[in-house]
C-alpha cells in the first residue's frame, strides 16, 4: 500500500523503532523523503536496528536526513521531556512496550515500568509538547498508542474483540497494556490530549525477535530441536501479517477522529498445534529432512493464565477505511519461513546478542 502519511507530518517521532513492528512502520515511512524520522528506543535484548539499517543502506542520503536514533528509557521522564522538546514533533507514535508473555510471567517489574510508567511519562511530555504548538499544528498533532488484542482477555469458542470488548487482562503483560490503554483513554478525556489507540491481533513476519512463536518453531526445527507446544494445542490465535498491520496503521494515523481506536486483525484463526504443523510441512517441503518435521513436536506443561482463544472483529476500521488483511495464513507462513531459511547469519547473531538459546520461559 502506498504511504499515504499526510504532507503536514513532517517530524514523526517513533518509540519502539527497533522493535519488530515498530523498524517495519518506519521501514515504511522511509520511503517518503519529505518526513524526518525520530526513533526513541532503548535497545533491549529484543531491539534490532538491522532492518532499518538495511533500508537506509539502499538510499545512503536518507541516515542525516530523513533518519535519527536515539537511545533513551521512557521510564526517564526528565530526559523523555527534554528529548520530545528538541525534537518538536508534528505526531508521535507510541509502539514502546515489553512484550513477551513468558517473561512477564518471570519478571512483570519490567513490564509494569515499561509499559506503565514508560506510557505515563509519554503521554505528559506529549501534553506539554502538545500544549505550546502553535494553534495551526496543535489542530492536526496526534498521539498513536499501539496496543494488543491481548487486553480483552479470553474468549470461549464463539465471539470476536472488538472495540467496544471490555478489558479482562490474564497475564502481567496485558495487564500492563491494559493500563497504558487506559492511561492513553484517560488523557484524552481529560487533557483532550489528541490519541488514537489501536489494539491489534498477533503479528508475525520476517525480522521477529526469535523467541515469539512462529520464528522460535522455524528456528527449532531448522536445528532438529524439539519444538514444545503448551497443554494441548488447542488455544486459537489470529494471526496478522506485520505488512497488513502496517497498511492498517497508515490509514488510521491519515484518517480516523481524534479519540477513537480500531480493533485490527488477521481474519487468520488456527490452534497453536495447527499452527506448528504447517510451518512442518512447508519445511517438510522447502527444506527435506531425513524424517518429517512433525516429529520433533512434543507437548509440554502449559503456560500459567494461557489464554484459550483470541479472535478479532475488524468490521469497524474495513467500515470508515476500507482496510482488509490481504495476506492468508499459508502465504504468510510460506514467506516467513522462507525469509528466516534465508537469513540464519541474522538470527544466530540476534540469539548470540540477547544470550537466548531457544529455551522457555515463564515457568514457575
Amino acid at each position: 500500500m502506498e504511504n499515504n502519511i499526510p504532507s503536514f507530518y513532517r517530524k514523526i517521532l517513533v518509540t519502539g523503532g527497533a522493535g519488530f513492528i515498530g523498524s517495519h512502520f518506519i521501514s515504511r515511512l522511509l520511503k517518503k523523503e519529505s518526513i524526518k524520522i525520530y526513533n526513541l528506543d532503548k535497545l533491549t535484548y529484543a531491539s534490532n536496528t538491522s532492518f532499518i539499517d538495511n533500508e537506509i543502506i539502499q538510499n545512503k542520503s536518507l541516515k542525516d536526513k530523513n533518519y535519527k536514533l536515539i537511545r533513551i528509557d521512557l521510564k526517564d521522564s526528565k530526559k523523555v521531556k527534554e528529548t520530545i522538546k528538541d525534537i518538536d514533533p508534528d505526531c508521535i507514535i507510541n509502539f514502546a512496550a515489553e512484550s513477551h508473555v513468558d517473561r512477564s510471567i518471570d519478571n512483570p517489574e519490567i513490564f509494569i515500568e515499561s509499559n506503565i510508567l514508560g506510557t505515563f511519562n509519554l503521554l505528559e511530555a506529549a501534553r506539554i509538547h502538545w500544549r505550546n504548538l502553535p494553534y495551526q499544528r496543535a489542530e492536526k498533532f496526534i498521539f498513536h498508542h499501539i496496543s494488543t488484542d491481548e487486553v480483552f482477555g479470553s474468549l470461549g469458542q464463539n465471539g470476536k474483540f472488538s472495540e467496544n470488548t471490555a478489558y479482562d487482562p490474564r497475564s502481567p503483560y496485558s495487564a500492563s497494556k491494559a493500563s497504558s490503554d487506559h492511561l492513553v483513554s484517560s488523557w484524552f478525556h481529560t487533557y483532550d490530549l489528541p490519541t488514537l489507540i489501536t489494539n491489534c491481533s498477533n503479528n508475525y513476519g520476517p525480522w521477529q525477535f526469535p523467541e515469539k512463536l512462529i520464528p522460535l518453531v522455524i528456528l527449532k526445527a531448522l536445528k532438529n530441536q524439539s519444538i514444545p507446544i503448551y497443554g494441548d494445542g488447542k488455544n486459537i490465535r489470529d494471526w496478522l501479517f506485520v505488512s497488513d498491520h502496517i497498511d492498517a496503521l497508515m490509514l488510521v494515523l491519515s484518517k480516523a477522529k481524534r479519540g477513537t481506536k480500531y480493533c485490527i486483525g488477521g481474519n487468520n484463526e488456527i490452534t497453536n498445534l495447527n499452527l506448528v504443523k504447517l510451518i512442518c510441512s512447508i519445511l517438510n517441503e522447502l527444506n527435506p529432512n531425513d524424517k518429517p518435521y512433525e516429529d520433533l513436536i512434543s507437548f509440554v506443561d502449559d503456560r500459567p493464565g494461557h489464554d484459550m482463544r483470541y479472535s478479532i472483529d475488524f468490521s469497524c476500521i474495513k467500515r470508515d477505511f476500507g482496510w482488509v488483511p490481504k495476506t492468508d495464513i499459508y502465504t504468510g507462513i510460506r514467506n516467513t519461513v522462507k525469509w528466516y531459511m534465508k537469513n540464519s547469519d541474522w538470527c544466530n547473531s540476534v540469539l548470540e546478542r540477547s544470550k537466548y538459546q531457544l529455551g522457555r520461559i515463564g515457568e514457575i
